[in-house]
């Protein structure tokens, strides 16, 4: 089905600008970046999927059955989104707030070309319908520059002025009423969200993906375009992924900001290790997670590799565990995404619950957001990230969003919270106010 070659590359990173840069001539685009940065489970150091050959789009309804079928029918490499409000196709739930974005609620596209780059190799795979571009299109590449403006100065959009969706004291007013539902016992945690948006403004996709990228380096990076809707994403977090029968999911919970004093940003690792307000977080939804990877999984597979282990990224540091499983060869991987779906680092516990009290406190359809971006493989592996620290754009209305949040325990303080929803807007907020 598809014609495979093998090349070598000078500069693998030079390489990596000209080859985005290259596709940006085709209305489907999906890149994935890790950033080399060093993690256990990775198969390559970036991913580009361009130019849909046939493709899947629709809302909630029964739609993890058409990406099951799509996905089954295909057998072959789809790449493309799930979004939050597909949590209404699997539990009996509704999304009424706000969509100035407009993203379907699920998008998979059949690439016709596909570019696996790991270290200075990269594995090119046409459909073979155009693989008599390959060499052609190999040697475009290597025209492209190798450098891309970042600057605000050089966009013809200019800075961005960022408008609150809430403002702060609203915000502590939910996250009292959040609260009030931990004290009845109505949930444990409850992961709160609020937008940031701008209206009647424009913004270069790719120049602002560089430039959050720049100042993120995050391991799951993401650019996708589908025509004129854009997803801008420096995301640290995966939601799931598929080797063979084992499913490795890395939920985030637990944040502290960065110093550029050594000193005191050891202290704020040490501090962030041994807070018990986070820990409670994150073992919550660790406990969440292994509920539901035991719904697929082997008897007696689940277990916790990693607990609570606090890793470093140019913005912030996190605290991640990592949960694993085994699941019966058999087994549909669109199944063991749904029964996931949306991952426990996004809503709260019990999960249910949870859903329900935050769509009603929230202000924006999440969409996108806490959705998921990733691929299939022709052999049914998958890997997908989960959609935060990220640019959302569509282009025709010229409306630009994103959206943080944080998760809500007992112990939480709104003040607090709401700090912590600033330092994780702040990557994303700079590259599009210019601060």
């Amino acid at each position: 089905m598809r014609s495979t070659k093998i090349y070598t590359l000078d500069n693998s990173s030079e390489f990596k600008i000209r080859l985005l840069q290259w596709a940006q001539q085709f209305d489907d685009i999906l890149w994935l970046d890790s950033n080399t940065y060093s993690q256990k489970y990775s198969s390559y150091d970036v991913i580009l999927a361009v130019d849909a050959f046939t493709s899947i789009k629709t809302d909630y309804y029964s739609s993890f059955d058409k990406l099951k079928e799509y996905q089954e029918q295909t057998a072959d490499w789809i790449f493309g989104y799930l979004s939050y409000d597909l949590k209404n196709d699997v539990e009996k739930l509704v999304s009424k707030n706000q969509d100035n974005l407009d993203f379907p609620d699920l998008y998979f596209f059949q690439p016709k070309k596909i570019f696996l780059l790991k270290d200075d190799k990269l594995e090119v795979q046409y459909l073979r319908m155009v693989d008599d571009e390959m060499d052609e299109d190999q040697r475009l590449i290597e025209t492209f520059p190798s450098s891309i403006a970042v600057s605000n100065e050089d966009s013809p959009c200019g800075k961005v002025k960022i408008s609150l969706r809430i403002t702060k004291d609203v915000y502590k007013e939910k996250i009292q009423q959040i609260l009030a539902h931990i004290h009845r016992g109505d949930i444990y945690e409850a992961n709160f969200c609020q937008e940031f948006f701008a209206e009647d403004s424009c913004i270069a996709p790719l120049e602002t993906y560089h430039h959050l990228n720049q100042i993120s380096k995050p391991p799951f990076a993401a650019f996708f375009r589908m025509n004129d809707q854009y997803m801008l994403s420096a995301s640290p977090e995966r939601y799931l992924r598929k080797e063979g029968s084992k499913i490795i999911s890395q939920p985030i919970k637990g944040t502290a900001k960065r110093s550029t004093i050594i000193e005191d940003d050891k202290k704020l690792v040490s501090d962030l290790e041994q807070d018990p307000k986070e820990q409670s977080e994150n073992v919550m939804i660790v406990d969440l997670v292994r509920n539901d990877l035991s719904r697929t999984a082997l008897k007696g597979t689940v277990t916790v590799e990693e607990l609570c282990k606090v890793y470093t990224f140019r913005q912030v540091h996190q605290m991640i565990s990592t949960v694993v499983s085994e699941i019966d060869p058999v087994t549909s991987p669109v199944d063991v995404i749904r029964t996931t779906f949306p991952m426990g680092s996004m809503t709260g516990a019990p999960k249910i619950s949870a859903m329900q009290i935050i769509e009603d406190l929230e202000e924006s359809k999440r969409g996108l957001y806490s959705g998921a971006v990733g691929y299939f493989t022709p052999e049914g592996d998958f890997d997908f990230n989960v959609v935060i620290r990220s640019i959302l754009y569509n282009e025709r209305k010229q409306y630009i969003s994103y959206t943080v949040g944080g998760a809500i325990t007992a112990k939480s303080d709104p003040d607090k919270e709401y700090e912590e929803c600033l330092i994780k807007a702040k990557a994303m907020r700079e590259v599009l106010e210019g601060l």
